[in-house]
């Protein structure tokens, strides 16, 4: 039976061990990323969204899987840049992305601002939300998350076994950091059938596309044309059961606090069409896959930059 010098030694090594795979296996999905060989896989799909988002040609939550958000990226990309928009990654489109391309995944140190952040659950009733006096991140790992357009099970595969909360650590991130702003837009059209918002220039070129959800069946979208109001930012919501088809019967109105997770996110863009908006949401992931209550949700990374690139009386086209 071994000693307990024996044991200690054994507990230790058995740690360094798992250390030393956890480091190599965020080595290995980070370093896979970066290589423009990259194709498909985690890697691949990884490579392909950062790259889209860093060309303006946003594929809503960085998660480097497949999936709807990326094929619509892909294709507005292709059309944007002459190619055909099949809204597949062929070899000229995997070309023309790759074209002077940074690395795809960096480093990043979490810093005690990042850590020291107050995270709670949040309660999923509205008027226990009304009651709360800030709707922030429920985790490090969303707080990263935004920062870095990424999902929190994506950071998690590329920093296996890695503590988030620990102020000097040091994570595996998108590149995505950097990315300028854009020109400010003539125009702004959703298209309903396609689950995106487009920005063009004065001669109608793209300057960037995002994915959007865009109305129901019991709140459609406004198909029409519309004007930018006002933008609110970091906006309170205020919460009216009677608009919403699906409210408790038992709620009342109530003022809901500011926050990313607040219903409408970190933007409000006013419409011309009343009680209508582009706003963010708290939940990325659900951007372009789920419906919204008629207006048009964006991830709270996307409506920003969109934010900054429209002002007051800019057309908004709404189409089928």
């Amino acid at each position: 039976m071994p000693n307990v010098r024996t044991t200690v030694v054994m507990f230790a090594a058995i740690a360094c061990a798992w250390t030393v795979r956890a480091h190599a296996e965020r080595v290995v999905l980070a370093d896979a990323a970066n290589l423009p060989a990259s194709t498909s896989g985690v890697a691949g799909h990884l490579r392909a969204q950062t790259l889209l988002a860093r060309a303006n040609f946003s594929p809503g939550e960085i998660d480097g899987l497949a999936g709807s958000n990326q094929r619509r990226a892909v294709s507005g990309y292709q059309a944007a840049h002459d190619l055909p928009p099949t809204g597949e990654l062929d070899a000229d489109t995997w070309a023309a992305l790759n074209k002077e391309a940074p690395a795809i995944v960096t480093a990043y140190t979490l810093t005690e601002q990042d850590v020291g952040q107050t995270f709670a659950k949040l309660p999923k009733d509205m008027m226990e939300q009304g009651k709360l006096g800030r709707l922030g991140f429920e985790s490090i790992e969303e707080a990263l998350g935004e920062r870095f357009h990424a999902s929190p099970a994506l950071l998690r595969q590329l920093n296996p076994g890695t503590d988030f909360s620990r102020a000097g650590t040091q994570i595996q991130v998108p590149n995505v950091a950097d990315i300028a702003a854009l020109p400010k837009a003539a125009k702004v059209v959703v298209d309903k059938s396609d689950s995106t918002l487009t920005l063009l220039d004065a001669d109608g070129k793209t300057i960037a596309l995002f994915p959007v959800s865009s109305g129901s069946e019991h709140d459609p979208l406004p198909i029409g044309e519309w004007k930018i109001g006002s933008t609110a930012v970091d906006p309170t919501f205020h919460y009216n059961p009677a608009l919403f088809w699906d409210s408790d019967p038992k709620h009342a109105k109530a003022k809901l606090a500011a926050g990313p997770n607040n219903p409408v996110g970190t933007r409000w863009i006013d419409l011309s069409k009343p009680h209508y908006g582009l706003h963010g949401t708290p939940t990325p992931s659900s951007v372009g896959k789920r419906q919204s209550h008629g207006c048009v949700r964006l991830t709270n990374w996307d409506v920003e930059r969109l934010a900054a690139a429209v002002g007051p009386s800019v057309p908004v086209l709404m189409q089928e």
